[in-house]
């Protein structure tokens, strides 16, 4: 791997390095020259946390090469959630020139008409992309979205912690003798998924049963889940304060890095597959910047820094081909033995509301309830107790008056 932390000074000197020789690498001429009109303006991006080489551990600094070679401002900020992404971007408070959402995701944002149509004139490295990845079911024309990166969920768990009888299938995330060291999803598709998948569900399915099941299987493991989880995934699996987690394998491979005691699989029952990929909101205020940003991000200098330091399967030619690219072949991202996989589809709007209902239903199952139940309790005790000192206030000045 090269996502090795390093000394200060030799970070700053490699990423100065780095973005020294990129200004006159011929992979960037287009840009430059594209980018001149432009100079100056402000683009922004809305990603995932975690998402992009960003100059920590060694790597480059892949949006600070941007702003150098073109002169465009990046103002980046993440999300943790396609959900928390979707309802940012449906407000409409703030207007995003790029976000990175999954298939799923990218299908209701192009049936909601909150996505454009991409001018691929203006990313003429999209020949980089191989063609397995294009004309995908989210997007079968390949009209509005660029693929970033591939990758699939599984469980995570430490190998001091675990006995290995007990790995294999997701229902490792239910072992009772785990309890409290478990983290689950801390977003419905994924989480509804871990039970979905355990059961025999089709994670597509629309019949309110199967989510009915799939619920009553999350109530039951909430006992013993320690954390719902998204980024905070990283801190608690690399210091061994949980044992097993579901999450993404490129994720697992980073923290692989900091806690060589984990280990990683892709349960039996099957799991999910997905593509995130580049689109432009109607709302975005520099779409053409925007293409040029996209054009950047497919160079195969900034794929390969990508893939390098973010650890999901590149779906750039480019880097896969690449004989330096440390992770080439990595049983893991790229398995010769191809486990069981499902892509997620879009759901309706009934659908969606159906299992958001359900999502905040199991967030106010158990002790969440108990919790609500001791705060009602305390305020009718408060109401009652105020309500006795009242009757006794008023029975002192009944008395007082009557002895005047």
């Amino acid at each position: 791997m090269k996502r090795i932390v390093a000394v200060l000074i030799s970070v700053i000197v490699a990423l100065s390095a780095f973005i020294s020789a990129s200004a006159e690498d011929d992979d960037f001429d287009y840009l430059r020259e594209a980018s001149a009109p432009l100079k100056g303006t402000q683009l922004n991006v809305y990603n995932w946390g975690e998402y992009i080489a960003d100059g920590k551990d060694g790597a480059a600094d892949v949006n600070a090469i941007f702003e150098e070679i073109t002169g465009i401002k990046i103002n980046y900020t993440t999300y943790d959630t396609n959900e928390d992404m979707y309802t940012k971007l449906k407000s409409g408070g703030t207007s995003y020139d790029i976000v990175i959402p999954s298939d799923y995701m990218i299908a209701r944002l192009i049936e909601e008409d909150m996505v454009q149509k991409l001018d691929f004139s203006h990313i003429p490295h999209y020949s980089n992309i191989l063609d397995e990845y294009k004309n995908l079911y989210f997007d079968p024309d390949n009209e509005y979205s660029v693929p970033y990166n591939v990758g699939m969920i599984g469980v995570i768990y430490d190998t001091t912690k675990v006995d290995p009888e007990d790995v294999g299938s997701w229902d490792l995330m239910w072992n009772s003798k785990y309890k409290g060291s478990i983290l689950q999803y801390n977003n419905p598709r994924d989480a509804f998924a871990t039970a979905q998948f355990l059961l025999g569900i089709d994670v597509n399915s629309t019949s309110t049963d199967d989510w009915d099941r799939a619920y009553s299987k999350l109530v039951e493991q909430k006992p013993l889940v320690q954390a719902y989880v998204a980024d905070e995934v990283f801190s608690k699996m690399e210091s061994g304060e949980a044992a097993i987690a579901s999450y993404y394998v490129g994720d697992f491979l980073l923290m692989s890095e900091v806690n060589e005691n984990l280990d990683f699989y892709f349960p039996k029952e099957g799991t999910n597959v997905f593509v995130d990929s580049v689109c432009i909101p109607n709302s975005a205020k520099n779409k053409t910047a925007a293409e040029l940003y996209i054009d950047f991000l497919l160079t195969s200098e900034i794929a390969l820094e990508n893939a390098e330091y973010i650890c999901y399967a590149s779906p750039n030619r480019t880097v896969v081909e690449n004989e330096d690219y440390s992770l080439k072949g990595n049983e893991y991202i790229y398995p010769t033995e191809e486990p069981i996989t499902e892509y997620y589809h879009n759901f309706n709007s009934d659908m969606n509301n159906m299992m958001s209902d359900r999502w905040n239903s199991l967030k106010l199952e158990g002790s969440s309830n108990l919790s609500t139940y001791i705060g009602i309790g305390s305020v009718a005790a408060l109401a009652v107790i105020w309500f006795i000192v009242v009757k006794i206030r008023k029975a002192k000045r009944n008395k007082y008056y009557e002895q005047v």
